[in-house]
């Protein structure tokens, strides 16, 4: 930056990078800097991490304008390291980007390389990396520009097959930024009971359920004639007993953050369950969801008939209710989001713009691309851009919240509040 000046010359395109303590006004002198050098501004990227300064200035230099003394002078003022290159005059061309989420309870940077090494494998390179909580999980947001994105999606689905972590892959754009629309399994999703187990409970035939439940995870059994049997034996249970299951009904760590976080946001938020309408209704209520649909037991006289009225909310169901639901509310499927945990919510999954497996079993995280297997339903907020941060702050400006906050202990969070 000390070159004379010539006829006609180019300006020099320089990386000025600025680092150390952050602190007030370090940006603004900088800029000071080169404004009066009439230097051009051409890009910025500034990050903080533990109060430590990552400056970078792309700028334009007049030729024979003599930036030198002025920037070392500026870095000794500020106790602040200044270095620069010659960059070449091109701006970057942006490339496909994908958004890589990693979540896990621990992240050992062995973790970290596996999923780097995916990425370069796929054609891809980092461009930024976020953290977005450091509890209940760690989780990181990574740029990802170049890569193939199927390849990328195969290999993340490989690689985390052998490894404690969680990963997705979701084409970064508009269409992600503006998701408007999550649709929930209910049963060991959003609550962590069955119901129909519940209520086999208060009729006392737990074991004849649970015969048929197996019936059906063998394949013996379709989920429309496994519950339609599982109903059959509820036969002439009081209705009472369905508030006595509401009362004993526990919903998922993190769930009421979720919604709530959601609502915020202007997310419209649904219930989609093979479970009953009278619990689905009320936790609908309970948490000011927008849509919920469920299976309507036949009630009569004060007592269960053993029978369902309406369609069954199956498998083929579920997705077809995601598709009515997004189109009710105007919003693409692309711009949907459907978490679940069983065979029951694959075709859901699948046909969300986001599917996320939640604590499922390995045959339904093997049919989806996004699989969380920490147990906090809030989690899944990491995957949709939303920070720790940003979660606590608006709870905390919030005087209808509860205001409640974990003090980590290493890794332990077993007594973390549900909120």
């Amino acid at each position: 930056m000390t070159t004379a000046a010539g006829a006609g010359d180019e300006p020099e395109t320089v990386l000025v990078r600025v680092s150390g303590p952050d602190r007030p006004g370090i940006t603004a002198g900088l800029m000071g800097v080169l404004s009066n050098a009439d230097a051009e501004v051409q890009d910025i990227e500034q990050i903080v991490i533990r109060q430590r300064l990552s400056l970078g200035v792309v700028i334009a230099v007049p030729q024979g304008r003599d930036l030198l003394k002025e920037l070392l002078l500026f870095g000794w003022e500020h106790e602040v390291d200044v270095d620069f290159e010659l960059v070449d005059r091109k701006p970057t061309e942006h490339r496909q980007a994908s958004i890589v989420n990693v979540l896990g309870v621990e992240l050992s940077p062995n973790d970290i390389a596996a999923v780097a090494k995916v990425i370069a494998q796929s054609g891809g390179n980092i461009e930024r990396i976020v953290r977005l909580s450091n509890y209940p999980v760690m989780s990181y947001e990574l740029l990802v520009e170049g890569a193939d994105e199927t390849l990328l999606r195969e290999l993340l689905i490989e690689t985390r097959q052998h490894r404690s972590i969680d990963m997705s892959v979701q084409r970064d754009g508009l269409a992600r930024r503006a998701t408007r629309l999550v649709v929930l399994d209910v049963d060991s999703t959003l609550i962590q009971d069955e119901v129909i187990d519940l209520l086999a409970e208060e009729a006392g035939c737990v074991s004849a359920v649970a015969s048929i439940t197996e019936e059906a995870m063998r394949g013996e059994l379709d989920f429309e004639a496994s519950l339609r049997k599982r109903v059959e034996l509820l036969k002439g249970l009081d209705e009472e007993a369905i508030d006595r299951v509401w009362a004993r009904l526990r919903f998922t760590p993190g769930a009421r953050t979720f919604v709530r976080t959601l609502k915020r946001l202007g997310y419209r938020v649904a219930i989609v369950s093979g479970g009953f309408t009278r619990l689905a209704d009320r936790i609908a209520d309970d948490l000011d969801l927008d849509h919920a649909h469920a299976n309507t037991l036949e009630i009569v006289d004060g007592h269960l008939t053993g029978r369902i009225t309406g369609p069954v909310v199956d498998r083929e169901r579920k997705a077809e209710l995601l598709s009515q639901i997004a189109a009710d509310e105007g919003i693409p499927l692309n711009q949907t989001v459907a978490v679940g945990d069983g065979a029951n919510d694959v075709a859901m999954l699948n046909a969300a713009g986001l599917g996320i497996a939640f604590c499922a079993k390995p045959v339904v995280r093997a049919a989806v691309d996004t699989a969380l297997s920490v147990p906090y339903l809030d989690a899944v907020l990491f995957l949709l851009g939303v920070s720790r941060e940003e979660i606590e702050q608006a709870d905390a400006e919030d005087p209808n919240t509860p205001q409640v906050r974990m003090v980590p202990t290493g890794h332990d969070w077993a007594q973390r509040p549900t909120a």
